[in-house]
């Protein structure tokens, strides 16, 4: 068992080298299906319409994620609902498309909302094959990515040690072979939650990270999405989140860091962001904390650029990338980011998301927006100062990248309903940091 189960710039396409010189290949009908693909998941919440709750697996900024948020609903009105939409759900016989996606819509925004463990426990069985059959069928774009959602929101809520196995094969076939690349999208964040919440053995979440890096190292195209940014960010992200639950990564970094740095030159920002990391993620898991066989950290006193002592605590245990510093030269060049042809929201998000990559290259102990500028009171940087608040409670600290990589894996599930089954779901609470009280909350004890 895995940590995490055990503690319970055109029509979105990305084009890297590799996809320019092999475009000559691209198939006609794959040509044809792209043109008529609907717009990508990255679009405005207006664009998704009824979908935004539902569909919508885009994280485009942390910020941006964490302002989301899911109503109060003090009564128990919908446990009754959740209970009619279970069984319209099962009982498919007088069902119509329209009916299905009014119904899949309806539950995966209930199970979102509130922690419905003990209300949908005895019905997963009969659940499973009902949501099973929407993906085979692939009826509608919608109803697909609908009964995907419910997939992953299920196990989530009620994981299980044996039901990957059982759906594996269809969540495959659905990201190679549907016809929606926004559908084959979905399929991929559903196959990693349920590698996850599901029971996947760990030699099976190895083997989907594989066939990931694929997608990627092939521009989407093993997927049949060739140069498809929603895909190949789809692909990179679902990599980095089975990535966290992997101890040691010395023997995949080689072949991800060069699929991952490649795409560093994607025109899809989203593409670029997941890429950048995951190199993020594979430098840090490259160091591990200082054991007694290492012996004592070195009396040299190793200080950073503006003489701080260095974090000795974590020690290297192999190399990343041979060719280290003209990476950070791409990051450094990312993170300053001035062509007029991105928008300025693209260039604020490369900005801020490559500064900090860039930051972790050089230091790898250093997390997610670690900032430099010192505590007038304890004389140290502030270090890493990103953090999710949990109502008015407490806020959970995510100065790491696997951290990261988890919350935005998790919020790409449960949307707006992360803190509600972040405080109620053991699941979700044990995949996280414990948050502690906030300063507020302290200062008033």
């Amino acid at each position: 068992m895995h940590d995490l189960r055990r503690q319970a710039l055109e029509s979105g396409k990305t084009v890297s080298k590799k996809a320019k010189s092999r475009s000559s290949r691209t198939s006609s009908a794959a040509n044809s299906r792209t043109t008529s693909q609907a717009g990508s998941r990255h679009g405005s919440d207006d664009e998704e319409g009824d979908l935004s709750d539902s569909t919508n697996w885009s994280i485009n900024s942390i910020d941006d994620m964490l302002a989301l948020d899911v109503p109060e609903d003090a009564s128990e009105s919908w446990k009754q609902e959740l209970a009619d939409r279970m069984e319209e759900i099962i009982d498919r016989k007088r069902s119509s498309v329209q009916g299905r996606e009014t119904t899949l819509a309806q539950y995966v925004h209930i199970l979102m909302s509130h922690y419905a463990f003990e209300d949908i426990q005895h019905k997963v069985s009969e659940l499973l094959p009902a949501f099973l059959k929407s993906i085979k069928a692939e009826n509608t774009e919608k109803e697909t990515c609908l009964a995907l959602r419910a997939i992953a929101l299920t196990l989530i809520t009620t994981p299980s040690e044996t039901i990957y196995d059982a759906i594996f094969q269809t969540l495959k076939r659905t990201y190679t072979d549907s016809e929606y690349r926004s559908v084959k999208a979905v399929a991929i964040h559903t196959l990693s939650a349920a590698a996850i919440y599901g029971g996947a053995a760990d030699t099976a979440i190895e083997e989907i990270m594989d066939d990931l890096l694929e997608i990627v190292e092939s521009d989407g195209e093993s997927a049949g999405a060739a140069d498809s940014g929603e895909v190949v960010a789809a692909a990179c992200e679902a990599w980095g989140f089975l990535a966290t639950s992997i101890d040691d990564l010395e023997d995949k970094t080689e072949m991800a860091m060069d699929a991952f740095v490649e795409q560093l030159e994607s025109s899809d920002v989203s593409v670029q962001v997941a890429a950048g990391e995951n190199i993020a993620l594979l430098y840090e898991k490259s160091y591990t904390e200082r054991e007694e066989e290492d012996g004592p950290a070195s009396g040299s006193d190793e200080e950073d650029e503006e003489g701080f002592a260095i974090d000795k605590s974590h020690v290297k245990r192999y190399e990343v990338y041979r060719q280290k510093h003209q990476l950070e030269q791409t990051l450094a060049q990312l993170a300053t980011e001035s062509s007029k042809r991105i928008t300025k929201k693209d260039r604020k998000t490369l900005h801020t998301n490559f500064a900090d990559i860039l930051n972790t290259i050089e230091y790898p102990t250093r997390g997610p927006r670690y900032q430099k500028a010192i505590d007038q009171e304890t004389g140290l940087r502030y270090g890493s100062r990103l953090t999710v608040r949990i109502h008015k409670t407490g806020i959970m600290k995510i100065d790491k990248w696997w951290k990261l990589h988890r919350l935005q894996a998790l919020r790409r599930i449960l949307g707006g309903g992360f803190v509600v089954h972040y405080e109620d779901n053991e699941v979700v609470f044990d995949s996280l940091p414990i948050m502690i009280a906030a300063p507020e909350v302290r200062r008033k004890k």
